[in-house]
């Protein structure tokens, strides 16, 4: 399995030309690396070099989320295995598909309802999955693995055995538990497609005395005023008052807002060592250039 990472025009056609994969997914279109890409168009452009590596070489098949109108208009003209939330009651061409939605749980972590179908297997039954990743917006992830690995034969009791063993620790949709308070830590990367998502599903969280600490979004060129400005109304609508967020970086601190702003890591940290909360809930979100992992040991 070989991840391919982009951030300019060109560098998946380099990277499938050395690769050469037999098959391929796409896992999103989003608003990323706007810098580099141009434009939303040019990201869709760019991972579409995987798709267009597997048409032009005859290879495939592409594993499609259904959920995602960019990925699918990719994939046309793909042999195609489908998976996302919708319905799978007709199986034609030979095609497997894998289909879930997340289930209402006490726990912070995300569950699942999925199965797959084929037109040689029939439909299968429905595996219950309890995950721990947190957010709801995890579930094409792991709707993508469930299809990969049952196109590649895995069986669905192993599938689900590997999706509820993994614990992430790379700081993405990481839940950690210090001694003063609850963190939820997605510090590894943000652009504006993520840190909506993630922002989104923590506020649906039944938790205490939630805190969001958000850091700038890099990369992302002449959008970057406005995209910033998009995610601070968001959390306006929301009704959050000034102490339920803290916002990192120059970024941030440009846009129209009333919360607390720190200029970096740094002095957010200062901050924290002269104040620490105890008894909240922190959702801990940003670029990896802001490096607000850093941040965690003093929560």
């Amino acid at each position: 399995v070989v991840e391919m990472g982009a951030s300019h025009p060109g560098d998946i056609r380099e990277l499938v030309d050395i690769a050469e994969p037999d098959m391929g997914l796409i896992t999103n279109v989003g608003r990323a690396h706007l810098l580099g890409f141009g434009s939303l168009e040019g990201v869709m452009r760019t991972k579409g070099e995987l798709f267009d590596y597997l048409r032009q070489s005859g290879r495939g098949p592409a594993f499609v989320c259904q959920d995602d109108d960019r990925v699918r208009t990719l994939a046309e003209g793909l042999e195609q295995v489908r998976y996302g939330s919708g319905a799978t009651d007709t199986v034609g061409d030979g095609n497997y598909y894998v289909t879930g939605h997340a289930i209402d749980s006490h726990s912070p972590y995300l569950s699942l309802l999925w199965q797959c179908a084929s037109s040689s297997l029939g439909k299968d039954k429905a595996h219950t999955v309890h995950t721990h990743l947190i957010g709801d917006y995890n579930l094409p992830n792991v709707l993508a693995a469930a299809a990969v690995g049952s196109y590649l034969g895995v069986p669905a009791v192993d599938i689900n055995e590997a999706l509820e063993a993994y614990v992430p620790s790379n700081n993405r949709s990481q839940l950690v538990q210090t001694a003063h308070n609850t963190l939820v830590v997605d510090a590894y990367n943000a652009n504006p497609t993520s840190m909506r998502a993630s922002i989104t599903n923590f506020l649906r969280l039944a938790a205490p005395d939630k805190l969001l600490i958000l850091g700038d979004m890099r990369e992302l060129g002449s959008e970057s005023a406005a995209e910033h400005q998009r995610i601070v109304d968001l959390l306006v609508a929301s009704g959050l008052d000034r102490t339920a967020v803290a916002l990192v970086g120059a970024e941030f601190a440009a846009t129209r807002h009333p919360f607390v702003s720190y200029p970096d890591a740094p002095t957010l940290i200062t901050a924290l060592q002269a104040n620490r909360p105890t008894g909240r809930t922190i959702l801990i979100k940003g670029s990896n250039g802001v490096k607000l992992s850093t941040v965690v040991q003093y929560l």
